[in-house]
This record gives C-alpha cells, sequence and structure tokens, in this order.
C-alpha cells in the first residue's frame, strides 16, 4: 500500500471520528446531586409481563429497593396484585415511603380485590401515608366518575382513623374537567407529561410548571401532588417532542432543580423501563425508566450527557469492521487516481458506520415479537442495499477517476493478409416474420469474410408458409447458406444452437451467433476474428444494438437504457475478465464449447450460462465495445417486460446450478474479482426482489398500525431513511455514469432511467419466481407486435398499477390518521410514496409504447464511422 493510500485512510478515519462525535454531542444539564423526592415504580423486568403471569420475585422487588435506598424518599407503585402486594413491607426495611396505588377498570372482581388488598396493607404498613384509588380511570373511560367516587368513599371509610391520605391520579386537564372529583379526595394528584402533548424538551419543563400552576389555582384548598412527571429516552417523535437520552436527561435534571427550589412534591415517571408497556403506549412506553430495564443508571445526574455515551468505542469499532474491505480496495485498485480511493474509501466507513448505528439501536432496544419480525424482515433489505451502494459506488469510481483502461480491445485492421479460420454462424428463429429474416441474411452475405457458413435453425414454427421463403433464400445465397427446419425440437433457443453445433462444418474453428433480426457489418469477423490467435481466449463479444428506435420514443428510451449495460456495466466488467456473454453477436471457440460442453437447455439464458462456464473452465473472453451488429426493439412495454422477466429469471436458474462457483477456493474456476463481478452484478435484482416483498409487507404493515396500533409500530427511522436516500443515490449514480459513457441528450438519459425504473416490478417478480421454481415455460421477446391501444398500456402494467394505487392509499392513510402527530408517520407515507414511483414509472413507459407513432421513415442500420483499428499486436489484452 503506498503512502497516498495510507493517507485516505488517515483522513477517512479522522472524518469519521468527527462525525460520530458530531452526531452524539454532549449537553450539559444542571447537575443534580440530591436525593430524588419519588420515583414511580413498577417491578417487572424486561423478560417479564403481567399480562402474561409473568411477575417478579420477592428477591428481586427487594433488590430494587436496596438500590433505590438514598437515592430516593418514596416510591409509588400501581397495584396491590400482581406480584406486587409486598412492595410496601419489602421498601419499609430501607426506610422508603410508600404512595400505594390501586389499579381500576372495569373488571369488577378484580376492583374488589385491589380495594381489599388495599384497605389491608395501609392499614399493616406504617410507611404507607397516602394511597391512590385508580390510576388515569377517567381518562381511559373506564368507568363514570359516579363509581370511582364509589371506590374513593369506600376506601377513605375502610382506613378510617388511619390518618391516610387518600385520592386518584388523573391527567391536569381531567381534574380541571371534573372540578367535583377535588371534593371527594384529600390531594390532587396529577400526571404532568409534556412529551404526550408534543412539547418540544426545551420548552417542556415550563410548560409541565404552567398546568401545574394552573390546578393549583383550580384548587386552592388543596395540596397538588405531581405523582407522574418524566421524560422518554427512547420512541416515536410527537409533534416537537422528540425522545432521547440526552432530552430526557435535560428534561428531568432541570426539572428536579426547580422542584427542589419551589419544594413541590413529586413523582418522577419512572423508576424503571418497563419494556412489557409497548403494547399499550406503543414504543415509547418502555422508555421512561431512570434506569434501564438491567436496572443500570441511563445518564448521570452530573456532567456531559451523550445520546450514546459509548460513541468512541462504536466509532472505532467501525473503522476496524470498514479496514479489511479498506485495505483489499487500496491494494487492488492501486490505479486509482487519489480522489477516487477517497471517495470510495469514504463510503465504505459510512456504509459500515451506518450498519454499526443500525445493530447498535437494535441491540440497545426492547424488542417485541412484532419488532422482531420487523428487523428480521428490514435488515436483510437493509444489507443488501448497502451492497448495492458499495458496488455501485465502486463501479462510479473506477468509471470517473481510473488512470487508464486495463483492457482496451480496438478491431483489428481489416485489411491484412493471414489464414482466416473458419466461422460457423448460428441462426436460431422460431416463427420469425420472412422478410425479416432475409434482411439479416443478407447483411451475412456481405460479409468481407471468406471462410464461414451460416447455418439457420427454425425450430416448431407450425406455419409452414413463414419457413418455406426462408428455406428458398437460403438456397438463393448459395451452398455456404444452410437451412434446417427441425419440428419438434426440445430446449428452445439452446436446443436449437445445439442442433447446430451437431451440423456444425468439421474444420469451423469459431461459433458466432446472431438473433435472426441482427444485420451485421461487412468488417465484423475480420475485426475480431484475430482475437482467437491467443490460445486461451475463450469467446470474443461484441454490443448488442438497435436500429428501429428513432422515430419512437418509447423504443428510443429502452435503446439507450440497453446501451448503459453495454457502455458502462461491460466495461466495467471486461476490466476483470468477468463480461456477461449476452448470445447474438458472440463468437465462440469450438473448441471451448468442446471442453465445457453444450448449451444449457435447462436454462433460459444459455448464451449467460454457457459464458461463466468457459471463466470458469480457464478460458478467457475478450470485449469490444465498438458495435458490429443492429436489432430491433421489442414493439411493446409488454414485450419489455417479457424480454427482462427471462433474463431476470435465467439469472435465478444460474445462481442455483453454479452458486459453488461463486464460493472462494478453488482459483482454477473463477477468480475472486470475476465472482465479484457476477455476484455484484446479479446483486441490483436481488435488491429489487427485497423491494417488492417490503413493499407488500408496508402495505400489511400499514394497515396494522392504522387499525391495530397496539400491535403494530412504525420501523425505526434508521430503517426508513436510508431506503428513500439509496433510492436518490442510484438514481443520481444512474444519471452521472450516463453523463460520462452514454453518448445520448438529458432527454434520453433521463427517458433511460425511465425505462429501468420502468422494470423494477417485472425484475422483482422474475427474480421471486427463480427462486420458489425450477423451470419456468421460455419466453420470447415479441417483435413486430400490433399497436396497442391505450387501454392496452393499463393491461400490460396492471399489476404495478395496482401496487402503486395501494401504496399511494396506505401513505396518504397514514397521513392523514398519525401525521398530524408524529413526524415518523409522515416519514413511513413519504417512503410509502416514494416506493410507488418505480411502479407509476411502468404506467408512464406502457402508456409512451402505446402512443401514436409519427409515420416512419424506414429504419436501416446506421453507418459505422470509421474507427481505430488494432494491428495483431496492439490488440492483444493487456494483463
Amino acid at each position: 500500500m503506498r503512502y497516498s493510500g495510507l493517507l485516505v485512510l488517515f483522513l477517512v478515519a479522522i472524518l469519521n471520528l468527527a462525525g460520530w462525535a458530531y452526531m452524539n454531542r454532549s449537553i450539559e444539564p444542571r447537575p443534580w446531586g440530591e436525593v430524588i423526592n419519588g420515583v414511580d415504580y413498577s417491578p417487572f423486568r424486561a423478560d417479564q409481563d403481567p399480562r402474561n403471569n409473568r411477575f417478579p420475585s420477592e428477591a428481586e422487588i427487594d433488590r430494587d429497593m436496596q438500590l433505590l435506598s438514598g437515592q430516593v424518599k418514596q416510591i409509588r407503585t400501581y397495584s396491590m396484585l400482581d406480584g406486587q402486594g409486598e412492595i410496601a413491607k419489602i421498601a419499609g426495611r430501607y426506610g422508603l415511603e410508600v404512595m400505594q396505588g390501586i389499579w381500576l377498570d372495569g373488571r369488577l372482581e378484580r376492583n374488589e380485590q385491589e380495594v381489599e388488598a388495599l384497605i389491608a396493607a395501609a392499614s399493616s404498613h406504617s410507611n404507607i401515608r397516602r394511597v391512590l384509588v385508580g390510576n388515569e380511570t377517567l381518562l381511559r373511560a373506564d368507568m363514570p366518575i359516579e363509581d370511582l367516587v364509589g371506590y374513593i368513599r369506600r376506601v377513605r371509610t375502610g382506613l378510617a382513623g388511619k390518618n391516610i391520605e387518600v385520592s386518584t391520579a388523573e391527567t391536569w386537564d381531567i381534574w380541571l374537567r371534573y372540578p367535583q372529583l377535588g371534593r371527594e379526595v384529600d390531594f390532587i394528584a396529577i400526571h404532568l407529561l409534556p412529551y404526550w402533548e408534543g412539547q418540544a424538551p426545551d420548552k417542556a419543563v415550563e410548560y409541565a410548571l404552567s398546568r401545574y400552576q394552573q390546578v393549583k389555582d383550580a384548587f386552592p384548598t388543596k395540596k397538588v401532588v405531581i405523582t407522574e412527571i418524566g421524560w422518554p429516552s427512547e420512541g416515536r417523535i410527537r409533534r416537537d417532542a422528540v425522545p432521547s437520552p440526552t432530552s430526557q436527561a435535560g428534561f428531568l435534571r432541570g426539572f428536579l432543580n426547580i422542584a427542589n427550589q419551589r419544594g413541590l412534591d413529586y413523582f418522577i415517571q419512572e423508576a424503571f423501563d418497563q419494556p412489557w408497556k409497548r403494547n399499550i403506549e406503543g414504543s415509547v412506553g418502555a422508555y421512561w425508566g431512570v434506569y434501564n430495564a438491567d436496572r443500570t443508571p441511563k445518564f448521570p445526574m452530573v456532567g456531559p450527557v451523550s445520546d450514546r455515551p459509548h460513541w468512541p468505542q462504536l466509532a472505532a469499532a467501525s473503522i476496524l469492521l470498514a479496514l479489511p474491505l479498506m485495505a483489499w480496495f487500496l491494494a487492488r485498485w492501486a490505479d486509482l487516481r487519489f480522489s477516487g480511493r477517497f471517495f470510495f474509501i469514504a463510503l465504505i466507513q459510512v456504509v459500515t458506520s451506518a450498519l454499526v448505528m443500525v445493530v447498535d439501536s437494535g441491540l440497545s432496544s426492547y424488542m417485541s415479537p412484532g419488532i422482531a419480525l420487523m428487523w428480521a424482515m428490514l435488515l436483510p433489505l437493509l444489507l443488501l442495499l448497502f451492497m448495492v451502494v458499495l458496488a455501485e459506488g465502486l463501479e462510479l469510481s473506477e468509471v470517473i477517476w481510473a488512470n487508464r483502461r486495463q483492457r482496451h480491445f480496438l478491431p483489428f485492421k481489416t485489411d491484412i493478409e493471414r489464414n482466416w479460420p473458419k466461422v460457423s454462424i448460428h441462426i436460431p428463429a422460431y416463427n420469425e416474420p420472412p422478410e425479416m429474416l432475409k434482411k439479416t441474411l443478407d447483411a451475412l452475405a456481405r460479409l468481407d469474410y471468406q471462410n464461414f457458413e451460416v447455418l439457420v435453425i427454425d425450430n416448431n414454427t407450425k406455419d409452414e408458409k413463414v419457413w418455406r421463403p426462408v428455406e428458398e433464400y437460403c438456397r438463393q445465397l448459395g451452398e455456404r447458406f444452410r437451412f434446417f427446419h427441425v419440428s419438434p425440437l426440445k430446449g428452445f433457443k439452446a436446443g436449437a444452437l445445439n442442433f447446430a453445433l451437431r451440423h456444425t462444418a468439421k474444420d469451423a474453428e469459431i461459433v458466432g451467433v446472431i438473433d435472426a433480426d441482427y444485420l451485421v457489418e461487412p468488417d465484423w469477423l475480420k475485426s475480431l476474428v484475430p482475437y482467437f490467435d491467443r490460445a486461451d481466449i475463450g469467446f470474443v463479444q461484441a454490443p448488442q444494438d438497435h436500429y428501429d428506435w428513432k422515430d419512437d420514443t418509447f423504443k428510443e428510451f429502452i435503446n439507450w437504457e440497453y446501451a448503459g449495460f453495454f457502455q458502462i456495466g461491460m466495461v466495467q466488467r471486461n476490466e476483470r475478465d468477468a463480461i456477461i456473454q449476452h448470445g447474438t453477436m458472440t463468437l465462440v471457440r469450438k473448441a471451448a464449447i468442446d471442453h465445457v460442453g453444450i448449451w444449457a437447455e435447462w436454462c433460459i439464458c444459455e448464451d449467460a450460462e454457457m459464458g461463466l462456464r468457459l471463466l470458469a473452465g480457464g478460458w478467457h473472453s475478450v470485449y469490444t465495445d465498438r458495435r458490429f451488429g443492429y436489432g430491433l426493439t421489442p414493439d411493446s412495454f409488454g414485450g419489455y417486460k417479457s424480454q427482462r422477466f427471462r433474463w431476470a429469471y435465467g439469472a435465478v436458474q444460474i445462481i442455483k446450478r453454479h452458486w459453488r462457483d461463486m464460493l472462494p477456493g478453488d482459483e482454477r474456476k473463477l477468480d475472486p474479482m470475476q465472482r465479484y463481478h457476477f455476484i455484484t452484478g446479479w446483486m441490483p435484482w436481488f435488491a429489487d426482489a427485497l423491494g417488492l416483498v417490503f413493499a407488500i409487507a408496508s402495505l400489511v404493515w400499514t394497515v396494522g398500525v392504522l387499525v391495530l396500533p397496539k400491535y403494530f409500530e412504525l420501523p425505526l427511522a434508521l430503517f426508513l431513511l436510508p431506503v428513500v436516500a439509496v433510492f436518490g443515490a442510484k438514481l443520481a449514480q444512474f444519471l452521472w455514469l450516463y453523463k460520462i459513457r452514454v453518448p445520448c441528450t438529458l432527454r434520453q438519459r433521463l427517458g433511460a432511467g425511465l425505462a429501468g425504473l420502468a422494470l423494477t416490478y417485472t425484475i422483482a417478480k422474475a427474480m421471486l419466481y427463480g427462486l420458489f421454481t425450477s423451470k419456468l415455460p421460455f419466453i420470447r421477446t415479441p417483435k413486430h407486435e400490433d399497436q396497442a391501444a391505450f387501454v392496452q398500456a393499463l393491461i400490460m402494467a396492471q399489476e404495478e398499477v395496482l401496487l402503486a394505487v395501494l401504496l399511494v392509499l396506505a401513505g396518504i392513510g397514514m397521513w392523514n390518521f398519525q401525521g398530524g402527530e408524529d413526524p415518523e408517520a409522515r416519514l413511513w407515507a413519504i417512503v410509502m410514496w416514494a416506493q410507488s414511483v418505480p411502479y407509476w414509472a411502468s404506467l408512464v413507459l406502457a402508456g409512451i409504447s402505446t402512443a401514436p407513432k409519427p409515420p416512419s421513415k424506414g429504419a436501416t442500420a446506421p453507418v459505422q464511422n470509421t474507427t481505430a483499428a488494432a494491428t495483431p499486436a496492439e490488440g492483444t489484452p493487456a494483463q
């Protein structure tokens, strides 16, 4: 590693530390070093839940009282049942006073048990000086005020002569709404929780004290006790209320100092986090404690406070985790300019730090089964998205900042004298228009190459009027053109190509394959065949291109979408000898086919599968980015989709068959960089598949959040933001690379982006089908389809439109029903709308494909400009 590489690592490490420090910058509220007046106490641990009859033991409660002793003067409880009946007795051992509470609701028998147990405990334990009959009973509307007053009177009667004060606990507004309740109690017990009222953390203490004063003014003859006041450390944002450890510490330390100055009687909500409350109050319900559920303090009462006080360890971990990948990159891409290495090293660090942050958030949170399910669903998507970002970031770095191309193959000069090996050109055809196929044969007849043959294999065409004219035309072209009509013939295109191999001339050394609609340039063979002088070259690939798009907006857009693959992706894969063999315009050494085996009839992408086997078999490839042939684009969006479905489904077939070739170990097969390019080349398609799963799950989850909010929570923003950010980054990267590598206008770049986006659902569906099925019928790309009416656009994109509409409606529902209170609900709505964009793109492109076309000026293959030519010495691959 050169010194410049070490400098890059040093700079990125410093910036990473600075970023962590900035995101976790501390605050230092007014210190608190005295004893707290009181805390609310529920004894349940992280694995306990009163609704499931999992209660704490007396020993656990004893440890809690021992911990709180000396830290607080008194505690407030909520029930006499569910393992809480012994709290007052245990608290007495440690000199703690208890404001004993009971829980009242619509369960009358249970209410009776609570009342009887309260009277007995308050009569027995001298540390119970005050009791609370019910908690927010009127707020929840569990019973009318008359019934609550009846319970209060019963308890007062039961404790007559005991000098114990009796009240009930309600929020401040309930006391103001029911002033008659104040006449039934000995003191006013109010809850002040400004988080629930959407107050900003820096204004929350002032707001709470103003409400306290309002209640005090309404009941001038009664003592007012704050029985709940606090702030959560985690959970969903509620208007301006942001839960966090720093906002909790700021609120509590600020309130405690003011309460001490004013002599207020209060109880902090609450002593310990209660994870079981998630399903009652949402995620925020678990995080009101001054201590975590494991009984460790959340923050110090003196000194600075940070949301992640352990951020230096996290920052260091992110650097150490990223270092192996950084070192690997710097070792293999030493020829990149400094700015390119800095860009990608910084990208590795950002992605690693983001993953560390997500994992830390997960490990430090209390996961309900629903949240655990959400993590299981979202984390793989997030990991795959980040891997896609790294792969595309590396491609971007190479395109923009590479000093030079390592393997740049130019066409050979065509006027050199030499012995030209025989080439057997194979054209598989099924039900192709005869006039189109004749043009293909005419172009081959004009080849500036003497030693070649052409085999046309018409497989399974039923209509004799379709194939007979082609057969006759081959006879007219001469003996080097041979026509075969074979029916039945299994194996689709691969079957036809294997049939051609059996009838290939014995002296043929090279096999060429073109599609039935391709018009080749006369210098195709002479420009590329000399690359086979190198004995280890297995196949030579030229790009696909099209000639029928200039008067058709739909075809123009998809033509340039194809161009991106050939002028960006294939060029970069060629740098590592890892190109995709894409069938048409390919030349393959016959001996290499004999070595690795015939075309795979089990795979609907037999060309890519053959290319992989050739590379794994030790053969090398050549890719030139000059066009030597032009074919037809699909005539409709439906044809475009079916073609891409076939490619994606075939990719899964290849992965399932050859996954062992992707594993490290046997370097006689694929080398590490070849594996890298094959894996990362398919990765975006798997990301599309997971994206579809995520979209469907999002719809189900949104319904759950709106209908059953106690059981469904919104995903963490840490998961949502990357989904939107990655979508934007991919779009920006696409436009940037196109501007550099693809010679098209801004309109055409945007059109290509629309075309690629419109295939998102098709690719996702194909990948999922491929994962769960073993065989699908061959899907042929239709040519010269009848022009469809606009209603056909809806039919061609009906599934995408359905998903788009559902996602938009789900986003509207989330925004309208929860967005007013919760910014995270608005973020979720935006994510839903963002997910709908690819599906709307499908409808737009389908509409463009069915729009009226201007009169055709006639489609002809463009004439190639003269390009630089290589001599045999110049054209050999750079090693």
